[in-house]
């Protein structure tokens, strides 16, 4: 079962808080897109798409799409105040010469060590890889949004990943419809449950170790 947008936006809201103030950030299609719609607080973040665009700004509101201002994935976006445009070869130069703060992606499965398989299940059709390989490489912090389990409720946080891996330790925090869970070297550590779910819950439906944190925060 997919999320309801206030899940969606719950999570997206959680991400925000990661940016800070002069950031440079890339958004990912799906949940990470909707991240740009909680910066009010924040001052001076440029949202960069892998497409040819510096600040993209909230999503348009329905009715006001233009039909030629879109993100990677294609969706309808607004720009900033000093936004500009440019094209995909200075949009990749960017992420690898490693000018990217944060990215914050989308995922279908994390290991406990941080590596992140995002791009494909085998047997099926996508419609290409994207920048996901050199983001999730280059990016100074790599950000993961997604479901905490998939549609037949298997764990996506494993102990090691059974898809085809985009990138290996790569990410540093996952933020799901259940959990805030931080990457380090010590392994997996749960700082954060999304209301109404609890630890024991979280740890259940994570089939990777987890460590947990004194005081934990709780997302409502």
């Amino acid at each position: 079962m997919g999320l309801g947008i206030e899940i969606r936006s719950r999570i997206a809201r959680r991400a925000a808080q990661e940016i800070s103030d002069g950031m440079i950030v890339n958004l990912g299609i799906g949940i990470p897109s909707l991240v740009a719609n909680f910066l009010e607080n924040k001052k001076n973040v440029m949202i960069q798409a892998e497409n040819g665009i510096l600040g993209i700004g909230k999503s348009p509101a329905k009715g006001l799409e233009d039909e030629n201002l879109c993100n990677a994935g294609g969706y309808p976006v607004t720009v900033c105040e000093g936004s500009s445009y440019f094209d995909s070869s200075i949009a990749f130069g960017m992420i690898r010469k490693g000018y990217i703060d944060m990215t914050i992606l989308g995922a279908l499965q994390v290991s406990e060590k941080g590596d992140l398989a995002n791009w494909i299940v085998p047997g099926k059709i996508v419609p290409g890889m994207g920048g996901a390989m050199e983001l999730a490489q280059k990016a100074k912090k790599v950000v993961v949004l997604m479901n905490h389990v998939t549609k037949k409720g298997e764990p996506k946080i494993m102990e090691t990943c059974t898809l085809p891996l985009t990138s290996k330790a790569c990410v540093q925090l996952i933020i799901t419809d259940r959990a805030v869970i931080e990457v380090t070297n010590e392994g997996l550590v749960l700082t954060g449950i999304m209301s109404p779910f609890t630890v024991e819950e979280v740890i259940h439906s994570t089939a990777a170790p987890l460590k947990i944190r004194k005081e934990i925060e709780v997302i409502f």
